[in-house]
């Protein structure tokens, strides 16, 4: 039956003097306007937009947060949500020590590995695992690193996964040193690549690197040129010396003006630096990882510590912290007390649906509300369609719809509206280098319509669906759904009317874009018939001028009316979320925020 087409069956009808689109088992006009009025915002409330996956320091990313505000000021986004990963914010199971007993060796399951690269014009170089002479805290073996001629020989380290990287709020690090041959022409360097950073006194935009250089000096000495500072130790020949590394006081003498905590140990390698022809050799061995302050909550007190650091410094663009919880489907948690969950040793994630049922009951008993994040990366859109429905979309209130593919989450997220399950459609960004936003795959921030940019009152408009996401470069208008003259976006109204008018809002469309009109039907066919079953009609963005357009929509068992934008190339750059017209309540009920 026509009301039954699929998405992919576009069925746009011309009327005279405009479009026309196909509603819900009868065509309905889509009605022209010569109102110019500006679009009012809902009662009390004004359009907030929230960048809502972001990665900073304490992730395994580049970015520091530094670098987010400073591209929610150059994007005129007004509120940021920082969703670092649950388990990296506590380093639960990173890396504790690396005792140099071949060039892959295992902390429990999780493996530490290195790799070899030289850097210069070295005439010779080398790298053994020997037994003798082996740092005085042995059994095992040590890395003899050899480099001759200009250059450097480098040895990189990662753990498995990044568990290595970590924020260096609390972090010392040791290194047992032994040099064999060194002097001012031969040291050995310690680098430390740490976090992006925005330009700042005389230093341009960019990752900050810390190096320490052993051997050259017989006092310790700080330097710094732009983006790299540099600490200069003494290291005796022909002797084992414990090296300790005070990373966050390194990094506030060099840069005064950062807040040092806002830097994650990204990157970490050893290297022999030789010049003018010498000859270099260490020895190292017992590399620790010492982090003084993460047992229990203690690492989200500690991010909180680095967050106060930016009270101020970017006025106009607010910021709550959040968690990606990871060890399940993965989970954005925004409100609630943020209580970290229990975490796996080791911390491999588990996609069973149960868990992650349970893990969104245990985030609702601690309160906010839970995101499905990136679903298809463990799904296909049928598949994904099928879970909405049988499994209510694991209990989540939100859930990630406007990443690519977009056309394959809007059209899951479409089954879900079909059966009246009343999840909000949000945005992404999911961005751990904080260099450009625009630049990303995903660039879809989310907006709501909220009182304020207080914590609360955006989980309200996100809890209601008072939401739609537009990507950064391609639309930055409002969108909305009325009915009756009020707001409805996001809500389920049950009416007893067989035809009603809905305001559809619509502003700042760029040129040559269209609105488009989703109508489908909810007949809550379930898994029986896991497809939409929508109709979506057209309005040039001429003809949006004022804002609005009003749409007759008729009733029958149950519809729902969305809208979304494409731009001239056809692309989908925002879309909002529904509002629902049904002739009786759901069997689940609807919850207060939702009510019409």
């Amino acid at each position: 039956m026509a009301g039954r087409a699929r998405l992919d069956r576009r069925s746009v009808l011309v009327a005279a003097g405009g479009l026309a689109v196909a509603g819900i088992g009868v065509p309905v006009g889509l009605a022209a306007t010569n109102d110019r009025q500006p679009p009012p915002a809902p009662r009390g409330r004004r359009p907030v937009s929230m960048a809502m996956h972001l990665h900073a320091s304490f992730s395994e990313g580049v970015a520091s947060y530094a670098a987010h505000l400073d591209q929610a000021r150059r994007n005129a986004v007004d509120v940021l949500w920082w969703t670092d990963h649950d388990f990296r914010v506590a380093a639960h199971d990173h890396r504790r020590v690396v005792h140099f007993d071949g060039p892959e060796e295992r902390e429990g399951a999780l493996a530490w590995t290195w790799q070899p690269a030289t850097e210069g014009r070295l005439t010779g170089s080398a790298a053994d695992f020997v037994d003798v002479p082996d740092a005085p805290d042995g059994p095992g073996r040590a890395l003899r690193l050899v480099a001759a001629g200009t250059g450097t020989h480098w040895y990189a380290g990662k753990a498995w996964n990044w568990t290595h990287t970590s924020n260096i709020s609390d972090t010392t690090l040791h290194l047992d040193v032994r040099p064999e041959s060194a002097g001012p022409d031969a040291t050995l360097t310690v680098e430390i690549a740490l976090s992006h950073h925005p330009a700042g006194p005389g230093r341009p935009a960019g990752q900050l690197v810390l190096r320490y250089r052993l051997g050259a000096v017989d006092a310790v000495r700080h330097s710094v040129d732009g983006r790299f500072g540099t600490v200069e130790r003494p290291a005796p020949a022909g002797a084992w010396r414990r090296h300790t590394f005070e990373l966050l006081a390194d990094v506030r003498r060099l840069w005064p003006d950062l807040v040092a905590g806002d830097n994650s140990l990204r990157g970490l390698r050893l290297g022999v630096t030789v010049a003018g022809g010498a000859r270099g050799a260490y020895l190292v061995d017992r590399l620790v990882f010492d982090r003084a302050r993460r047992a229990g909550q203690a690492g989200e007190e500690m991010r909180a510590e680095v967050l106060r650091g930016y009270d101020g410094a970017y006025p106009g663009v607010t910021h709550h912290r959040a968690y990606e919880v990871s060890m399940v489907r993965h989970l954005n948690w925004f409100g609630g007390d943020g209580t970290l969950p229990s975490f796996p040793s080791p911390p491999y994630r588990d996609n069973d649906v149960e868990a992650t049922e349970k893990m969104v009951e245990f985030l609702h008993s601690h309160g906010g509300v839970v995101c499905w994040n990136h679903p298809l990366d463990t799904e296909r859109r049928e598949s994904l369609a099928r879970l909405l429905v049988s499994r209510n979309a694991l209990g989540v209130d939100l859930i990630e719809i406007g990443r690519r593919p977009v056309e394959d989450y809007l059209w899951a997220y479409d089954v879900a509206a079909r059966n009246a399950i009343p999840l909000t459609a949000v945005g992404v960004t999911d961005d751990h280098d904080g260099t450009d936003w625009r630049a990303g795959r995903d660039r879809n921030v989310t907006s709501v319509w909220a009182a304020s940019t207080g914590r609360d009152d955006l989980v309200a408009a996100l809890r209601a669906g008072q939401a739609w996401f537009a990507d950064l470069a391609g639309y930055r208008g409002a969108l909305d759904l009325e009915l009756g003259g009020r707001s409805g976006m996001g809500a389920l109204a049950v009416l007893a009317e067989d035809t009603v008018t809905v305001r559809l809002r619509a502003t700042d469309l760029p040129a040559g874009a269209t609105l488009e009109v989703v109508t489908g039907e909810v007949d809550r066919a379930g898994v029986a018939d896991p497809t939409p079953a929508v109709r979506v009609g057209q309005v040039p963005w001429r003809q949006l001028r004022p804002g609005w357009h009003d749409l007759p929509v008729r009733v029958g068992a149950g519809a729902y009316v969305r809208t979304q934008v494409r731009d001239r190339e056809g692309e989908i750059v925002g879309a909002s979320n529904p509002l629902w017209l049904l002739r009786e309540p759901p069997p689940q009920g609807i919850s207060p925020p939702r009510r019409f």
